[in-house]
C-alpha cells in the first residue's frame, strides 16, 4: 500500500531545537526569584534513622528550609507497589520510613537562596544511625534465616513466578544431548546525558506544577498526589525535553520531593520555584540499574537438533524495592527459553530484595537476561551437535502455530524464520550444514596473530506493551479547525519523547490518517493539566498504542468534520486486547503480552589474545517492526540499542561491594564512545505488520538490544575457542579466560 507520510523519513521536528541549543530540558528552565534544593543521601546500605539535627543547617544563613521525614503526609510511593518512603527518618508515622535500605535512599531536603548555600547547609545535617545487617547476595537474602527488609515478602522474596508445560522430569533420558550452563548478567547503568533535574512552582490556578523529564506524566501525577495526600488535579506534571531515559526514568527521583517543598514553603507564605538538578554521582547511586540475575539453564535436543526440554531457574536482584522487578522477571521468565518451541518446560524464576540499588526498568526489560541464557544454550547446543547455529535455529523457531512455554501460540504473526534468514544471508552464514569456523571476511587476509576473527549468531523476541493482566490504554485528542476546508488540526497526545522521536512518529501518523501536510497539525504534548495518560513511553509500546489513540481521535475528528461540526474535536481512547498473568496451575495457559517484535543477529569481531580487548567490526541486525512510520528513525532505534548493548557486553563494569557502588562516576564506569562502537551496523528492516497495529506497526526500541551479547560472546568463542559465560568482556575476564586454554 502506498502512503503519503508513513514509511517517509521526515526529519525530527526536535532535532533543530536541539542541534542549535535552543531546546529547554529541565536543568535549563530559570526564574528570577528561584530557591535550590539539595538532597541528602543516605549513603548507607541499611541502617534505622534514630535521630536527625537539623539546626546547624536551618541556622546558615541563605536557607529557607530544611524537610524531613515528619514532612511528608503520606511517607510512600512505587510504581508496582509503595514499599519506598519518600523520606527516610523518624517522625513520619509510616511503619519501616525510620530505615534506609540503600545507598541512595533520600534522608532529607534543604531548600536555599542558592545551590551553594543548599549543598553547604545539607553537609551540616546530622544523622545518628544503627546500622542494619547488609544482604547483598540474592541467594543469601533468600535463606530462611536472613534479615527481612520488608514486612510483606517473606524470605525476602519480592516475586517468583513459575511455568510448567509437558513433563520435564521424565523426558530427560529421551535426550541425545543435554547443554547445562549457569549464566551471570551484570548490572547496568543507564547514563542517560542528562541526569535528573527539574522545578516546581504554584502555577496561576494554584497547582504544584512540577517541570521534569520522565516517562509517564500521569504515572507522576498519581505518585505525587498520592504522598502529598491532594486530589490529582492540584498536580500538574510537564514535560521539557528529555534527555535519554531507557526505563530509568519510569520511577520517581525528584518529582515528588519538588513538589513537597513547593506544598511546604507555600504553607509558610514563600512562593517561589524551586529547582534541582542532581550531579551524576548522585544520578548513578539515585535511580534504579539494569537486574544482575543468575541464570541455571538445562536443555535437553535430540541429535539432529530438536529441542525437547529445558528447566530453567533464575535468581534475579531486585535490590532494596521493588520498582519494576516484578514485570522484569516475567520477561525474563519467557524469554529465558528463548524464542523457540519445547515441548516441555519448567521455569521457577526469583526477584529478591537486597539492599543493593533497586532493580528497575531498562531497555529490554529483563528479556537481555533471559535472552542471553538461552541463545548461550543454543549456540552450545549447535556445537555440541555439529550444527550450524542458523540450521538449528530454523529447526526450532516459533511460528503461528508453535507454542510458547506458557502453553499459547505468540500472537499478531510470528518473523521468526524470516529475521533469522535476512539476519543469516546478510552476515553470510550457511543456512544448514556442519558448524565449520567460517572466516567473516574470507576474501581479505587473516589478521597477524595474536589478533583472532570470529563471528556468532543469535536472535530474541520481545513483548510489546506491559504484560500480565494489565489493561493496555493510551488516550489522543485532535480538534480540527476551518471552514470548507480544514486550515489546522491540533494533536493532544501525552506519551513522553525521550529520544526515540515519538512526537515526530505521532505526527506523520496524524498528517496520514487526516490527509493533511505535517506543517498543518500542531502538537499539544506531556502535560497533564490539558492531557491525560498516553502510557509509559517504554516497553516498546508508545508507537503501537499511542498511533493507535492517534489515528482513532483522528478518524473520529475526520468524521465529525465531514457532519459539518467547526471546530470538530474527538478524543479516543485505545484499549488493547487484554492479557493474563501466568498460570496459577501448573500447565494450564496464559497469554502474557498482545504483540511482539523479532530479531536477528550476526555478530563479527577480532579478539586481540595479548591485551585481551575485543574490536566489533560489524553487525547484522534484521528487526521486525511490523512497519517503519520512519525509517530513518527506526535506523537510529537499531544502531543505538546496538551500541548500548555493546556497552553492556564488553565494557560497562558496574561494580558493588556490601551495597556501595564503587563506580559513582562516568570516570570509573566507563560507556562506549566513538573509538568503542562496531566500525559498521548493517540495520535490515523487516516489515511483518502486526494486523492490530496502526498501519501494521510492531516495537523497535528494545529488540535490537537482545541478542548482541550472546551473539558478541559466540563471535569470541569462534575466534578464541573460549565461552564466557559471564560478562563485561573487560581485557582482564578475557585474559583470564584464556589463561584456562
Amino acid at each position: 500500500m502506498t502512503y503519503r507520510t508513513i514509511g517517509k523519513s521526515y526529519p525530527r521536528i526536535d532535532a533543530i531545537g536541539k542541534v542549535t541549543g535552543t531546546t529547554l530540558y529541565p536543568g535549563d528552565r530559570n526564574y528570577d526569584d528561584e530557591l535550590w534544593m539539595k538532597i541528602l543521601f543516605a549513603r548507607r546500605p541499611h541502617a534505622r534513622v534514630l535521630r536527625i539535627d537539623t539546626g546547624q543547617a536551618e541556622a546558615l544563613p541563605g536557607v529557607v528550609a530544611v524537610l524531613t521525614a515528619k514532612d511528608v503526609p503520606v511517607n510512600e510511593y512505587g510504581l508496582q507497589i509503595p514499599d519506598q518512603p519518600v523520606l527516610c527518618g523518624p517522625g513520619s508515622g509510616k511503619e519501616g520510613a525510620d530505615v534506609v535500605r540503600f545507598v541512595g535512599d533520600q534522608v532529607a531536603l534543604v531548600i536555599a537562596e542558592s545551590e551553594k548555600i543548599a549543598a553547604q547547609a545539607r553537609d551540616l545535617i546530622r544523622v545518628e544511625y544503627e546500622d542494619l545487617p547488609v544482604l547483598a547476595d540474592p541467594r543469601q537474602a533468600m535463606a530462611p534465616d536472613a534479615y527481612q527488609l520488608h514486612p510483606h515478602a517473606p524470605d525476602n522474596v519480592a516475586a517468583h513466578h513459575r511455568v510448567v508445560k509437558g513433563d520435564v522430569d521424565s523426558i530427560w533420558g529421551q535426550c541425545d544431548v543435554i547443554i547445562e550452563g549457569e549464566y551471570r548478567t551484570p548490572f547496568q547503568e543507564h547514563a542517560y546525558l542528562q541526569p535528573e533535574a527539574g522545578t516546581a512552582y504554584l502555577d496561576e490556578e494554584n497547582r504544584i506544577t512540577v517541570h521534569v523529564a520522565g516517562q509517564w506524566t500521569w504515572e507522576d501525577q498519581q505518585q505525587i498526589a498520592h504522598a502529598l495526600n491532594l486530589p490529582p488535579e492540584r498536580i500538574r506534571v510537564i514535560y521539557d525535553a528529555i534527555g535519554g531515559a531507557f526505563g530509568g526514568r519510569e520511577d520517581m527521583s525528584v518529582q515528588i520531593v519538588l513538589a513537597l517543598a513547593v506544598m511546604r514553603l507555600a504553607e509558610r507564605g514563600v512562593r517561589r520555584p524551586v529547582k534541582i538538578i542532581w550531579s551524576r554521582e548522585e544520578s548513578i547511586i539515585g535511580h534504579c540499574k539494569r537486574h544482575p540475575m543468575t541464570i541455571k539453564s538445562k536443555w535437553g535436543a535430540t541429535r539432529d537438533g530438536v529441542l525437547i526440554a529445558a528447566e530453567v531457574e533464575v535468581v534475579s536482584d531486585a535490590g532494596a524495592y521493588m520498582y519494576t522487578s516484578n514485570k522484569v522477571l516475567g520477561n525474563t521468565t519467557i524469554t529465558c527459553t528463548g524464542p523457540y518451541e519445547f515441548p516441555n518446560v519448567r521455569v521457577n524464576a526469583y526477584a529478591v530484595y537486597t539492599n543493593n540499588l533497586p532493580g528497575g526498568a531498562f531497555r529490554g526489560f529483563g528479556a537481555p537476561q533471559g535472552h542471553f541464557a538461552a541463545e548461550m544454550q543454543m549456540n552450545k547446543l549447535a556445537e555440541a551437535l555439529g550444527m550450524s547455529p542458523v540450521e538449528i535455529r530454523l529447526k526450532n523457531v516459533l511460528d503461528d502455530e508453535k507454542t510458547l512455554s506458557v502453553g499459547t501460540p505468540l500472537p499478531g504473526g510470528v518473523s521468526l524464520k524470516q529475521v533469522v534468514e535476512e539476519a543469516a544471508r546478510a552476515g553470510g552464514w550457511e543456512m544448514a550444514g556442519g558448524a565449520e569456523k567460517n572466516s567473516p571476511h574470507p576474501c581479505s587476509p587473516a589478521p597477524p596473530p595474536p589478533r583472532f576473527r570470529g563471528r556468532g549468531f543469535a536472535a530474541g523476541f520481545k513483548n510489546v506493551g506491559f504484560s500480565f493482566g494489565y489493561q493496555e490504554n493510551s488516550w489522543a485528542k485532535v480538534a480540527l479547525e476551518g471552514d470548507a476546508e480544514i486550515q489546522q488540526a491540533t494533536l493532544y497526545i501525552a506519551g513522553a519523547d525521550v529520544g526515540q522521536g515519538h512526537h515526530t512518529a505521532m505526527l506523520q501518523i496524524a498528517a496520514e490518517t487526516l490527509t493533511l501536510p505535517t506543517d498543518k497539525i500542531k502538537l499539544v504534548v506531556s502535560d497533564t493539566a490539558v492531557t491525560q495518560s498516553s502510557g509509559s513511553a517504554s516497553a516498546s509500546r508508545l508507537t503501537f498504542l499511542a498511533g493507535n489513540a492517534v489515528k482513532g481521535a483522528a478518524e473520529r475528528a475526520l468524521a465529525r468534520w465531514q457532519d459539518e461540526e467547526r471546530p470538530a474535536v474527538a478524543e479516543y481512547t485505545y484499549l488493547a486486547p487484554k492479557t493474563t498473568p501466568f498460570a496459577e496451575v501448573d500447565g494450564e495457559p496464559s497469554t502474557p503480552n498482545f504483540a511482539y517484535g523479532y530479531v536477528a543477529q550476526s555478530v563479527e569481531v577480532e579478539v586481540d589474545t595479548e591485551t585481551g580487548t575485543i574490536h566489533v567490526t560489524r553487525v547484522v541486525s534484521a528487526d521486525d517492526v511490523g512497519k517503519a512510520i520512519n525509517p530513518r528513525q527506526v535506523v537510529g532505534q537499531i544502531e543505538g540499542s546496538v551500541v548500548q548493548a555493546q556497552g553492556y557486553a564488553v565494557l560497562e563494569n558496574f561494580q558493588v561491594k556490601d551495597g556501595y557502588v564503587l563506580t559513582p562516576h562516568l570516570s570509573t564506569y566507563l560507556i562506549p564512545g566513538v573509538l568503542d562502537i562496531p566500525d559498521r551496523v548493517d540495520s535490515i528492516i523487516v516489515e511483518h505488520p502486526d494486523p492490530r497495529g496502526p498501519y501494521g506497526v510492531r516495537g523497535v526500541g528494545e529488540m535490537p538490544f537482545l541478542p548482541l551479547t550472546p551473539a558478541l560472546i559466540a563471535a569470541v568463542h569462534d575466534a578464541t575457542g573460549v565461552w564466557f559465560d559471564d560478562f563485561p568482556l573487560t581485557p582482564e575476564r578475557v585474559l583470564r579466560g584464556l589463561s584456562k586454554i
